[in-house]
């Protein structure tokens, strides 16, 4: 996750910019008593494991981009509270992109139905992200797409709307950036990761309850930036 070499400067000045943002949030959110997912929270009267916060997800109807924060009864690791899964969905695509020939493969019936996951985020209860990971198809229903197409629609998550919170959706939108190399490397170990199972145990992949998490990795905002800006100085 911090291995930066060769990684060109314009994409470490973004990271470093969406780092800078994601602290302008914090700040913004803070001055209040609140954190990122109190915000996603706030006026619910009861959290409950499996629902979706909020209520019908968060969508951008312009960029078609998509999240929603839920729980799992015993956290999906360790003391996780809670975590972001984010989404893309087809008329958001970049050009060319299609759903992976798999044979299983059964087209929605919407036209704009068939969304991928990209990433998900862990929370603390704190409300500070821990983790990211990527799942295997059941767990969040999408379509499937290879590696190399989803990590063509991060160029284009954001998040571009007032709804439910403006600083959790500039926070969530600059994660994806912050982040960038490692999120790749984690969908590209999800397709090794499910790659893997399909040669051991078969047809039924997809769907099989035992392969859940398909990738996983410990963050920190802060030494992330820190890492980021030592890299910058040694261009």
């Amino acid at each position: 996750m911090s291995e930066f070499a060769g990684i060109p400067r314009d994409r470490l000045e973004d990271m470093a910019a969406a780092g800078a943002e994601i602290l302008e949030c914090y700040r913004l959110l803070g001055k209040s008593g609140a954190n990122v997912v109190s915000e996603v929270l706030r006026g619910e009267a009861e959290f409950f494991e499996w629902d979706h916060y909020p209520n019908g997800d968060v969508y951008d109807p312009e960029t078609h981009c998509q999240y929603y924060y839920h729980a799992h009864p015993a956290g999906l690791r360790g003391d996780e509270h809670g975590h972001f899964h984010t989404f893309l969905r087809p008329k958001g695509m970049p050009e060319g992109i299609r759903p992976a020939p798999l044979d299983d493969f059964t087209a929605p019936k919407g036209d704009n139905d068939a969304l991928s996951h990209l990433i998900a985020i862990s929370m603390d209860k704190y409300g500070i992200p821990v983790g990211l990971f990527t799942t295997n198809r059941w767990v969040t229903g999408e379509t499937w797409y290879d590696a190399e197409d989803v990590i063509r629609m991060l160029d284009v998550f954001d998040m571009d709307l007032s709804y439910p919170s403006l600083p959790v959706n500039l926070w969530i939108t600059a994660m994806v950036r912050l982040f960038r190399p490692g999120i790749e490397a984690l969908i590209r170990a999800r397709d090794r990761t499910v790659a893997a199972w399909r040669s051991k145990n078969g047809d039924g992949t997809f769907e099989d309850r035992d392969l859940e998490v398909t990738g996983h990795a410990k963050i920190s905002v802060n030494d992330q930036i820190e890492k980021i800006t030592a890299a910058l100085a040694r261009r």
